[in-house]
């Protein structure tokens, strides 16, 4: 199954942009984690169904932080960590920009559900393929 059938059949259950892509990268690197996926429905629909920052920019970026962020008291950001975050949205932005007129779900699907559906599968997998791209020049995937 290639990625864009993937994201279709999430989609068909249920799941939207932030769970997808995290169910994705998980699925690449042979993980599961319920929670993180519960988690991730926050960014969902431009931050609650808010129609705010695409939850692909934000899961996005929670994706990169995944590999590259704090998660222990002791511990450290990766040195890679905001490279790659700046890396990744300074792309989104650009690409959102210029095919959709800003990184908003507001601008990029105007609320309609018919826009969504077109739109957001492609965005989704785009920002997948970006993320994994910037992990993999940086050595970062397991």
């Amino acid at each position: 199954m290639d990625l864009y059938d993937r994201i279709l059949e999430l989609s068909n259950c249920g799941y939207f942009c932030g769970q997808i892509l995290a169910i994705l990268m998980l699925e690449t690197i042979g993980e599961e984690n319920p929670g993180l996926i519960k988690a991730m429905g926050g960014l969902n629909g431009g931050v609650g169904f808010s129609l705010g920052c695409c939850g692909c920019m934000t899961g996005g970026a929670c994706i990169l932080s995944y590999f590259t962020g704090k998660g222990e008291d002791t511990g450290t950001d990766d040195p890679q960590h905001r490279p790659a975050l700046k890396e990744f949205t300074e792309w989104f932005e650009k690409e959102m920009l210029i095919e959709y007129g800003g990184t908003d779900c507001r601008d990029i699907t105007a609320g309609s559900t018919a826009k969504r559906l077109e739109y957001c599968p492609g965005i989704i997998a785009a920002t997948y393929q970006k993320c994994m791209e910037i992990l993999q020049e940086r050595g970062l995937l397991p």
